[in-house]
Formats: structure tokens, C-alpha cells, sequence
């Protein structure tokens, strides 16, 4: 090994890192979640399963399987949460970040809804009644009360509507626990930002 001692010190050889890409990756998408991340505790202390019960005369005994209606309000609440309005960048941001496919459930495999489900289902299925938006503001509701969001006002479709939740601020829950990676702060419009 050939050293050369310069001013600061001994010189080393830099090393280089080569991107490979491999053909399969072998991971849980389970054990990449911090215990603390948002998604996980929305995870542990909310509860979606009355999504199902209060849409199911909504939808056909027979025909092709819709979108599950609990996705379509998971990838919403990731919206509202990171302050995210434009649901084609929503599904775009889907694609990329771990713990948004491990909170809705979507594996590397499986195929991402279209932005355009979302605006159809608003405009569609459900425009005579206000029952998914009630369903969203139910979900909303129980983190609020659980003290993991808090609020004034949600952004839905670039209009901006009174919300019974907020996002996080300042790197804590509104009962002054901590959390981790991706949580965000409100400025009181729906707009968030990157604590």
C-alpha cells in the first residue's frame, strides 16, 4: 500500500460506488416503517373498517371488482396529511415512497389507481351524496382525536372547505408526543410543509 503524506495527512484512494441494478429485491415493505413514522401510528390508532360497511349499497353484488373504496381514502389521507392537492401527483409521489405503499397496503406489484378514479368517483358514484367526503372527515376525525392531526381548513378539488383536522406541527402531536420521518406542519390553508 503506497501512502503520501500531504499537509493534512495521509492520502487514501477514493472509493467509488457502482449502480448495479438488480433483478429482485428481497424485502418487507413492513420492516422499512419506523415504529415511530405517522403512517404507522395512523395504522395502530385508526380504524377503516367502517369504509366497507357504510359504502357496500353503493356497489354491485355482480360486475368487475371496483377500486376498494378504503385505498382510494388511504391515498387521500396521505394527501391531506402531506399536504398534497393534485391528485396526479399524489399517485406519482405513490409510486416512489415506502411507507405510503406499506399504509396503503399496495405492493411493488400491484398496480397504482388512476389520478382520474378519484375525480369519477367525487363526480360520479357518489356526487348526489356528500358520503364520501363524510367518510373522509370520519377518518380525518379520529386522528384528531387520537391527537395525531389537528386543524382549520383541507384543500378537496382546489376549492378550500372548513376541515375537523390539520396537519402536525413543529415535530410533535397536538398531545406533544414525537414523531418521525415525513410528518408535516400546517399553515392554516390546507397547504402543508416539510417540518
Amino acid at each position: 500500500m503506497l501512502w503520501i503524506a500531504i499537509l493534512g495527512g495521509p492520502l487514501i484512494m477514493m472509493g467509488q460506488h457502482d449502480r448495479s441494478e438488480a433483478l429482485f429485491h428481497y424485502f418487507r415493505l413492513e420492516d422499512q416503517v419506523p415504529e415511530t413514522h405517522l403512517l404507522r401510528l395512523i395504522e395502530k390508532h385508526i380504524s377503516f373498517a367502517f369504509v366497507r360497511q357504510q359504502l357496500k349499497d353503493r356497489y354491485s353484488e355482480m360486475g368487475r371488482p371496483s377500486i376498494d373504496p378504503e385505498l382510494l381514502l388511504r391515498i387521500l389521507l396521505i394527501g391531506y396529511l402531506y399536504g398534497i392537492t393534485s391528485e396526479r401527483k399524489l399517485v406519482e409521489e405513490l409510486r416512489m415512497h415506502l411507507a405510503w405503499r406499506w399504509f396503503t397496503g399496495l405492493g411493488f406489484d400491484q398496480e397504482i389507481p388512476h389520478h382520474s378514479t378519484f375525480s369519477k368517483n367525487r363526480h360520479g358514484r357518489f356526487q348526489e351524496s356528500k358520503l364520501f367526503e363524510q367518510l373522509f372527515e370520519q377518518i380525518v376525525r379520529q386522528c384528531v382525536e387520537v391527537g395525531l392531526v389537528e386543524g382549520k381548513h383541507l384543500s378537496v378539488d382546489g376549492s378550500f372547505v372548513e376541515a375537523s383536522g390539520w396537519q402536525f406541527r413543529g415535530g410533535q402531536c397536538r398531545e406533544g408526543k414525537s414523531y418521525s420521518t415525513g410528518a408535516v406542519s400546517g399553515s392554516g390553508t390546507g397547504q402543508a410543509h416539510r417540518a
